[in-house]
Order: structure tokens, then sequence, then C-alpha cells
């Protein structure tokens, strides 16, 4: 089976900062990537690449076999396809929590209203908010608008979702709301790339630990082994300190 997304020789620099240096991989369909490692490491940068938020020097990426890097390739079709949640949660302040969700499938998409309302108020019943439709996000708590945020990405269909350490900006009490909802998604067979600091969640629903430093994967495998029995020196030390 053909994987979803193929990043080969992947290069990032800024001017003579080198951020990213020839990663490849592949991510499979209904596969949950999880990408960790120190700050600094270029676990973001490669993140957002995936969809070109950030473009790269050198390389491809192949979305469903289609090249980004192709000039014929409509990059905004792609993005389409790709649910995108960030540290932080970028929701319209001026608009209702519903109507934050609506707005995308009827731009983007082409929905009807009806269309996307339903669709809306099905993905709040499902991260637990259907209650703040019609809420204005100065009124929710960081863990309220990051599952917000994640229904947001989700009322687009996408076939990926990607994740850039989604829970950093919460209080601790709120980390776990929010990854109850991607785990949920795990287990329905979201595809899924995930920059996170939360080992537990990466060892309990990863599929396949990425452990990056200085721009390069140094280690990738099963939570399990990567965890209990690292190969490499650099990823043993890390996971000494953090775990």
């Amino acid at each position: 089976m053909e994987p979803v997304i193929q990043v080969k020789g992947l290069g990032k620099a800024y001017g003579a900062h080198v951020v990213l240096k020839d990663i490849s991989t592949e991510i499979s369909r209904s596969e949950v990537v999880v990408v960790i490692g120190p700050s600094g490491s270029g676990k973001s940068t490669f993140l957002r690449c995936l969809n070109l938020l950030e473009e790269p020097n050198k390389g491809d990426i192949l979305f469903e076999g289609k090249s980004l890097m192709d000039k014929s390739t409509k990059i905004t079709e792609i993005r389409a396809e790709m649910g995108m949640v960030f540290q932080s949660f970028n929701l319209f302040p001026h608009m209702k929590v519903i109507d934050n969700i609506m707005i995308a499938p009827i731009r983007v998409r082409g929905w009807a209203p009806d269309k996307a309302r339903a669709k809306g108020m099905e993905l709040l019943a499902k991260v637990g908010l259907a209650e703040k439709a019609d809420a204005y996000p100065a009124s929710l708590s960081g863990g309220q608008s990051q599952r917000v945020a994640i229904a947001r990405a989700l009322a687009m269909e996408p076939k990926v979702m990607l994740f850039d350490e989604p829970t950093s900006a919460l209080d601790p009490e709120m980390v776990g709301e929010v990854l109850g909802v991607m785990k949920e998604l795990a287990a329905e067979g979201m595809t899924m790339v995930i920059v996170t600091h939360e080992m537990g969640f990466a060892r309990e629903v990863g599929d396949r630990v990425l452990f990056m430093e200085g721009g390069v994967v140094v280690e990738e495998g099963v939570p399990k082994q990567l965890f209990e029995r690292p190969s490499h020196e650099r990823t043993k030390s890390f996971l000494s300190k953090v775990l």
C-alpha cells in the first residue's frame, strides 16, 4: 500500500542556519507517527514542511503520490486534506465557536451552511463541547479552545492531521482533555503526525516514534523499542532526562 506521505531527502535552511538535514521517511494510512526531541531540533519545522507552511530548500514531499514541490501542484488543495493544529489555538475571536468551525468547509469545500453547521455540531459533540456552539472564544479555557481547534481542523474531513505541540500552551490539568480527543482519533484510524513533549502519550498512542536532534532523525522505531531499548546514545541521554 502506497504511503500517504513520502519525505525524500528533505532539507531546510535559513541562510547559513541549517534546520533540517536530509530527512527521509514515510507515513502510512492510519499510522500515528510521533516526533520527539529537544527544543531546536527541527521538529516543528519538519511538521510545517509537510504542508509547505515552510518551504524546503531541497528534497521532495509527496502526498498520495503527488509532489508538493511540483509547480503544477495546487498546494491549497493539498492543505485542505491535511488538518493542522498549532500550539496557539488561532480561533477567530469575533466569531462564535460554531462559526469558527463552519467557515472553512463553506469557503474551501463549498458546502452549504446547513451541512457545515450539522457537521460542526457533530464535531463539537465529539470533542465534548456541544454546549459551547454559540459561545465566543474568549469565554473558553485553553483546553476547550484547543478542542475547538481540533474540531475546526476535522470539519474539512482531512486525510491527515498534523499536530504541532498541541498541549504545550495548556495548564497541566487541561492537557488530558486534549490528549483524550487525540487518542480517540487514533483509535478511529486517523493518520496523524504529532510533535509533542508528552512522552506517556507518545508511548501509548504512537505506532512509530521519530527522535530528532540537530535537524536529523537520529533514531526511529516502535514506542516500546525506542523508549525501553534505544540504540543511539543521544536518544538514551534525551530519554533519561524526560522520563
